[in-house]
């Protein structure tokens, strides 16, 4: 029974609940979640220093929690996912990582349409060091603040669903990757009203781990991904010292 840890880098709570909520109806049947919000650190994640502030609180996650089999980073900045499989024994992803690769598995090319274009350059540096740029034709903004994704508001529905037309027809995209988090319960109408598939990270994401949590496999510390060195971290982090 693989139980996936579902890591919310930023502080709030009814994010997670949402992510948790669309994540458990993907899972098979003897799959559970195991869903936690950062205690400290930014609301919203948007840009750079957002990413910045929230990586040690997420690490903290993964440190105290002991029994889980597979990772899920959820924010499509995929915050922190290389130092997250440092100190993970589990496999992790990050949600951008996992829609990306399902989008590849649908269509040959996709768009990823996110919030505010602050969160363009990070994207795609994203999608370069994956290996999508192939097939991901663009990334662009709709302008959306993360936290308005909260509210339901049918304006910012259709802010979100004018871009995504934008990005099929403008750019020739078979497929639409939503580029935040906080989309997670617009994916099924946006399917359903745009005609392509629409793939949203936090299900891509905990379907991929639940998969891989069955298989004996771990990530590999030959590397990148070795685990950090015994050394003295002062101030702050000094309790967090390999």
């Amino acid at each position: 029974m693989p139980d996936i840890l579902l890591i919310n880098p930023n502080t709030t709570e009814t994010m997670t609940a949402a992510m948790a909520a669309a994540a458990e109806s993907r899972l098979a049947a003897d799959s559970r979640i195991l869903a936690r919000t950062a205690a400290d650190g930014p609301a919203s994640i948007e840009g750079y220093v957002d990413e910045v502030y929230s990586v040690p609180p997420m690490l903290e996650i993964i440190r105290r929690e002991t029994a889980y089999d597979a990772v899920v980073i959820a924010c499509f900045d995929d915050t922190g996912v290389e130092a997250a499989r440092c100190v993970s024994a589990a496999p992790v992803t990050g949600i951008c990582q996992a829609a990306c690769q399902v989008a590849t598995l649908l269509a040959d090319s996709f768009a990823i349409v996110t919030t505010l274009p602050r969160s363009v350059p990070a994207l795609e540096q994203r999608v370069l060091s994956y290996g999508f740029e192939r097939h991901c034709r663009v990334v662009t903004a709709s302008d959306i603040p993360v936290l308005a994704l909260e509210q339901g508001d049918e304006a910012v529905y259709q802010t979100l669903k004018a871009s995504c037309q934008d990005s099929l027809q403008r750019h020739r995209a078979e497929a639409i990757v939503l580029g935040c988090a906080g989309m997670v319960s617009l994916q099924e109408r946006l399917q359903n009203e745009l005609g392509v598939p629409v793939i949203e990270g936090v299900s891509a994401a905990v379907a991929m781990m639940d998969a891989l949590a069955r298989l004996p496999l771990s990530t590999s510390r030959a590397g990148g991904y070795a685990a950090p060195a015994p050394k003295r971290y002062r101030g702050r982090f000094a309790a967090d010292s390999p």
